[in-house]
C-alpha cells in the first residue's frame, strides 16, 4: 500500500513570550517543531481580535504530510501544549496559535475539524501571509485563489 503525501497550509499566530523567546521567536520554534515545511511566509505584526491588547505576530507555512487532516490537527494541539498554550479565553494572549487552514484533498469535515477554516476567508493576519506563500492556491468552497480572496478585503 502507498502512503499518499499530502499538503497543508498552516497559519501560526503569538503574542506573548514563551519559552522561546519573543512572539517571533515562537513562531520560528514551532515551525522548527512542525517541519516538512516547503514554503514559509515572513512574520507579520497585526492587531489583537477581541480583549487582548498585545499585537500579534502571525505567519503561514506550506507543508508535506502524509498525516490525515484529524491526525495533523491533533499534532498542531499538542505542538500548542508543549508550547504552554492553555485552553481559555477566545481570543486571549497566547504563546502559540497554529490553525490548519487548506488541504490538498479540497474540503473536509469531521467533529472538531472543519477545512478550509471558516473564518479564513475574512482574515486578513491570515491572507496576506498565505498571499505571500501559496497566491494561485484555490478555495475549494469559493473557487477563488488566495491572491483574490486578499484582494477582497477591505483595505
Amino acid at each position: 500500500m502507498s502512503v499518499s503525501t499530502h499538503h497543508y497550509v498552516i497559519a501560526l499566530g503569538s503574542n506573548r513570550r514563551g519559552r522561546h523567546g519573543s512572539p517571533r521567536q515562537e513562531l520560528a520554534a514551532a515551525v522548527a517543531a512542525i517541519g516538512g515545511v516547503v514554503a514559509h511566509s515572513r512574520a507579520i505584526e497585526t492587531a489583537p481580535l477581541g480583549p487582548s491588547r498585545r499585537r500579534f505576530a502571525n505567519a503561514a507555512i506550506l507543508i508535506e504530510s502524509t498525516e490525515s487532516p484529524p491526525e495533523l490537527l491533533a499534532r498542531l494541539k499538542q505542538i500548542e501544549r508543549s508550547f504552554g498554550r492553555r485552553r481559555g479565553r477566545r481570543w486571549d494572549a497566547r504563546v502559540i496559535d497554529l490553525d490548519l487552514i487548506l488541504w490538498s484533498g479540497g474540503a473536509w469535515s469531521s467533529p472538531g475539524l472543519t477545512v478550509p477554516h471558516p473564518l479564513f476567508r475574512q482574515r486578513d493576519f491570515v491572507l496576506r501571509p498565505l498571499a505571500a506563500i501559496v497566491p494561485d492556491w484555490r478555495d475549494p468552497l469559493t473557487g477563488r485563489t488566495i491572491r483574490q480572496l486578499a484582494a477582497r478585503l477591505p483595505g
